[in-house]
């Protein structure tokens, strides 16, 4: 089993920056779809940015701009770059890969049963950005 470890978040001030990084112990997790996932206290969990097999990426729409998602495949590693940080932007977040084919525009989507399409989950990384 893939498993997956993000790091990197912490507290910061509106309009400051986090660099979030998940390490992967097999490259096999990126076979279809690599996401970032966030979940704010009470809300649901939801796709933020994703990067698919065709190289596709995509973003939700109140990320764009301020957050680049990258990957590092010699070493296993998916990074979220976050600028300009909001307090709406505080929360678990979550790495993941799919585990049967998405495109990353479906992965940030909100379509109610994308979360069951990534069957590889990190344990979080807390963001937390005070006003």
């Amino acid at each position: 089993q893939v498993q997956l470890v993000e790091s990197g978040g912490g507290s910061v001030q509106a309009g400051g920056s986090l660099r979030l990084s998940c390490s992967a112990s097999d490259k096999n997790y990126s076979k279809y779809c690599v996401a970032w996932f966030r979940q704010a206290p009470g809300k649901e969990r939801e796709g933020v940015a994703a990067i698919d097999r065709d190289g596709g990426i995509s973003y939700v729409d109140s990320v764009k701009g301020r957050f680049t998602i990258s990957q590092d495949n010699a070493k296993n590693t998916l990074y979220l770059q976050m600028d300009s940080l909001k307090p709406e932007s505080t929360g678990m977040c979550y790495c993941a890969g799919a585990t049967t084919p998405v495109t990353s525009i479906q992965a940030v989507g909100g379509k109610r049963g994308i979360l069951d399409r990534f069957g590889v989950w990190g344990q979080g990384t807390q963001v937390t950005v005070s006003r």
